[in-house]
């Protein structure tokens, strides 16, 4: 008998019986009293099954005074299943949920549990909110594609839209790890057209199929230094370090933002707040700081001062001499 097969019949004879003794579990189960211990202790800590001794009995029991509900193999207190409800309701919001069909079995069985604990879940799912700032549209199909030939560690074969340059190429990538990021979705993958790391959103996929050749497997700690060295969602190697000098009052929250692991900041007397973060690609750094408009000043490097310049000029020019 498999463990997994040894564990499940724990379950079916705790739920068939009051008591069941000591002997009974060893005969049943064919085991040693030392595999019973290590079992018990294993349903006990890490399934949270709540089993018990009775000494006048001689036997073990589950407790039904301590309040748990079961899912297959796993067994949860309200405040757990609480909690396992509102991640389903964040897993449900990350469009296009591409496991929600998937896990619906399960989520009804949950919702059963909460309704015999006397909580109503559907009413406690509405009261989580995740509001969604600049989340684009992107096809179900394609993203379940992707998101299959990472699962499954196969190269994908795609026509990709560079909306910088207005292009498409058609490319062959090994997926390696899906990001979802400020709202949207990425994938980082190695490019076989250009030999290298590289970061997709899937929204600018037009089309995907997957291969039946093997991905290649790219080293974990060579994807993270490559794909989180610098500032944003491109990464790469940084090219440079930007400071940034926020308001006093802006300092407020900045002070508390992370905006890169290896960032730097000072905050001064005066209540102003200088950051420096490295980064590669400088098109997302810009435009955050341009999204806190004149509670920043770059301080360096000098080309990037000159490019937040000249993007305000513009700014500047197109929104001036109209009532």
């Amino acid at each position: 008998m498999t463990e997994a097969r040894r564990l499940y019949r724990y379950m079916e004879l705790f739920k068939g019986r009051r008591h069941v003794s000591k002997d009974t579990l060893l005969t049943t189960l064919e085991i040693s009293a030392a595999t019973l211990k290590r079992d018990l202790a294993h349903l006990r800590e890490e399934r949270n099954m709540p089993i018990k001794f009775d000494h006048d009995r001689g036997a073990y029991f589950l407790d039904k005074q301590q309040p748990t509900e079961e899912l297959p193999g796993v067994w949860f207190s309200p405040d757990e299943m609480l909690a396992l409800l509102t991640v389903q309701v964040m897993l449900a919001d990350l469009e296009p949920g591409v496991l929600g069909p998937k896990i619906k079995p399960i989520q009804d069985r949950l919702n059963t549990m909460l309704e015999r604990q006397g909580l109503a879940p559907r009413q406690m799912a509405e009261r989580i909110r995740l509001v969604h700032a600049g989340k684009r549209q992107l096809p179900l199909a394609h993203f379940q594609t992707v998101a299959k030939a990472t699962f499954e560690r196969r190269r994908l074969r795609l026509v990709h839209f560079n909306r910088q340059r207005g292009d498409r190429t058609e490319r062959e990538i090994s997926p390696q790890q899906l990001v979802h990021y400020r709202d949207n979705w990425y994938v980082d993958a190695r490019c076989h057209l250009r030999k290298d790391i590289r970061c997709f959103s899937v929204d600018t996929i037009e089309a995907c199929e997957i291969l039946d050749t093997p991905a290649d497997e790219v080293d974990t700690e060579q994807l993270r230094a490559s794909m989180s060295a610098s500032y944003g969602i491109f990464g790469g190697a940084p090219k440079g370090w930007a400071r940034l000098r926020f308001t006093a009052e802006r300092a407020r929250w900045v002070r508390n933002e992370q905006w890169h692991p290896d960032q730097k900041s000072v905050v001064h007397k005066d209540g102003t707040l200088e950051l420096e973060v490295p980064y590669s690609d400088e098109r997302e750094l810009l435009g955050d700081v341009l999204r806190y408009g004149q509670d920043v000043e770059v301080l360096a490097p000098a080309a990037l001062r000159r490019q937040i310049a000249a993007i305000a000029a513009e700014i500047s020019r197109l929104n001036s001499g109209r009532a």
